[in-house]
């Protein structure tokens, strides 16, 4: 099953590619919020809609009563996002934007796994996670040097 969430999560992060791709030349044609917009709303229908036909028999309000409010920071955090690559992917270009975002989430991510955050099982940095680290550092001098 280890695999498969690996090869899943491999897929996404290619959608965010094609996603970034599609976004700069949205945002210079309608407008960079406007464009950012129109990504939610699209993202909210299919999963409203994905919702209303794929239940776990739960009510609506149940599953939200006792959440932590800290664990809604995602939806505040997914739109800054989402305007970042409408406004950088232009002037990057979809590499440098992705390779940037992959550094951005992996120096963070090592950081919340050590330290387990948000519920997170610690995991312990050792040589080779900063070996990987290294590796995305390099590939984010590399990605910058070969655009110049």
């Amino acid at each position: 099953m280890y695999i498969v969430y690996i090869l899943c999560v491999a897929l996404a992060g290619m959608g965010l590619s094609i996603e970034a791709g599609l976004l700069g030349p949205l945002g210079e044609q309608v407008g960079h919020l406007w464009a950012s917009f129109s990504i939610f709303s699209i993202g909210t229908l299919i999963l409203l809609l994905s919702r209303l036909f794929i239940s776990r028999g739960r009510t609506a309000r149940e599953p939200w009563r006792n959440v932590p409010k800290w664990q809604f920071i995602g939806g505040f955090l997914g739109p800054i996002y989402v305007v970042v690559l409408t406004l950088a992917t232009p002037t990057l270009g979809v590499t440098m934007t992705m390779i940037g975002v992959l550094f951005g989430q992996v120096t963070k991510s090592l950081v919340i796994d050590v330290y387990g955050w948000f519920g997170m099982l610690k995991q312990p940095i050792n040589r080779l996670r900063i070996l990987g680290m290294f590796w995305v550092v390099l590939a984010l001098v590399f990605t910058y040097m070969g655009a110049k």
